[in-house]
């Protein structure tokens, strides 16, 4: 039987299109993926958290590039089968603590799916940017871009990717 993981970044607080919010867009978007796929799920967090405001969050984000760290990463991902990487697109990518908690991971064999959430720039470049960090990985080139503030809509279009 396939075991499923879902490792995501999510941001609330100021969010683009959606103003401030108690939950993030992609944490909306993984807990209705857990509903249908009955996965279990890691919250990646950065250590020092992003200002409230979204244009100063987006600044910091550029800032931590290549040092983004995390409070804590998963120790053991041997069971999994399928890992779902699930991200905001910041500066065309992933947020940079994904690349901290990723390229930390052994993910050799492992199917990766990437689901991302956006105002306008759908995938960006992170299928072709976990590929680099993820040697080894299986990566299903086949992302799923949700409209951030479509996010509490999601689950017919996670359906239909699924």
């Amino acid at each position: 039987m396939n075991k499923n993981l879902i490792i995501f970044f999510s941001r609330a607080d100021e969010n683009y299109s959606v103003g401030y919010v108690d939950k993030g867009n992609t944490e909306i978007v993984a807990e209705n993926l857990k509903t249908l796929i009955g996965a279990d799920m890691f919250k990646v967090e950065p250590l020092k958290p992003y200002a409230k405001d979204y244009a100063t969050c987006i600044q910091e984000a550029k800032t931590r590039v290549n040092n983004a760290p995390i409070k804590d990463n998963i120790n053991d991902i041997s069971s999994y089968d399928t890992i779902y990487v699930m991200t905001p697109i910041y500066w065309g990518t992933y947020a940079p603590e994904m690349e901290t908690c990723l390229s930390s991971l052994d993910l050799t064999g492992k199917k990766i799916r990437v689901i991302t959430t956006h105002e306008g720039s759908g995938l960006g470049s992170t299928i072709e940017d976990i590929e680099k960090i993820c040697k080894g990985a299986i990566v299903d080139k086949n992302g799923l871009a949700i409209v951030g503030h479509e996010a509490n809509d999601s689950l017919e279009k996670l359906k239909a990717w699924i």
